[in-house]
């Protein structure tokens, strides 16, 4: 009975002391104070898929809210896809951008950005720029005109 006692006291002095690490690790992470850092921070943990190099550059709007302690308010809403994806691509690029707010989210906000932001709805534009094939310039200019 002792035993059984003591395991599980251990149990919960070990779950206490985990709890205290996340909240600790929680409450060394910087906080976000401005505007800008909120989009910095999504930049940050933006991956985009990985799909074929024929691909163009895709681009994402979503309207997306936070509460004051950084969590999502609502559900994220997509606005703009870029017109000349596929289904395929259009379903990725979805999974990439919410798994982006999950992975940034709850975000730390500072007590007074937390207060100004909470239940506005932000515009986040995910633009995947990387594959936009580079345009091919002419040189006529170089060509070595023919005298006839």
């Amino acid at each position: 009975m002792l035993r059984k006692r003591s395991l599980i006291v251990f149990a919960v002095l070990l779950a206490i002391s985990v709890l205290m690490a996340g909240a600790q690790a929680r409450a060394e992470e910087p906080q976000v104070n401005t505007l800008q850092e909120i989009f910095e921070k999504l930049k940050h943990c933006w991956k985009p898929p990985q799909l074929p190099a024929s691909h163009a550059g895709m681009q994402v709007t979503v309207l997306v809210s936070f509460t004051r302690n950084g969590e999502i308010l609502g559900h994220p809403r997509i606005t703009y896809e870029s017109p000349n994806a596929t289904d395929d691509d259009r379903l990725q690029y979805r999974v990439a951008v919410m798994n982006t707010l999950q992975a940034c989210t709850p975000m730390p906000f500072s007590d007074s950005l937390g207060n100004a932001v909470a239940g506005r709805p932000f515009t986040v534009r995910f633009d995947d720029r990387r594959r936009k094939p580079k345009p091919t310039e002419r040189q006529a200019w170089l060509r070595p005109l023919k005298i006839l």
